[in-house]
């Protein structure tokens, strides 16, 4: 099964970068607050990152911060939309469904959690 990590950022400011896994890269976005049931979230998209961030934790190349993990687990679900992404997360401290959907035309989506029935 595929992987995903949602990492704490503290540069430029405090943030959290959630990762999936798709193929050889990372899809990412940028959340200005880790995931919460029932609350929409602010994401940015951000340039696909490598596969080592499932597995780092540390500084980031060229004096861009540290980053450590928030969570991690695996993934059920298809990340090629490039509109709506729904995938069902069983990690550390998330359990249910994750929904991506882009808001604009910009890089611009919200991200919503629901918790699993069965979690």
């Amino acid at each position: 099964m595929p992987r995903y990590v949602v990492l704490t950022h503290d540069h430029p400011a405090l943030h959290w970068d959630l990762m999936l896994e798709c193929g050889d890269v990372l899809r990412t976005w940028r959340l200005n607050t880790p995931p919460v049931e029932g609350e929409i979230v602010l994401a940015e998209a951000i340039p696909d990152h490598r596969r080592m961030y499932l597995d780092y934790e540390g500084p980031v190349s060229h004096n861009r911060g540290t980053v450590s993990r928030w969570d991690c687990g695996s993934y059920e679900g298809d990340v090629d939309d490039d509109n709506r992404i729904e995938i069902d997360v069983r990690g550390e401290k998330l359990s249910g469904r994750l929904s991506l959907n882009r808001r604009d035309a910009a890089n611009v989506w919200e991200l919503e959690y629901t918790v699993s029935s069965n979690a």
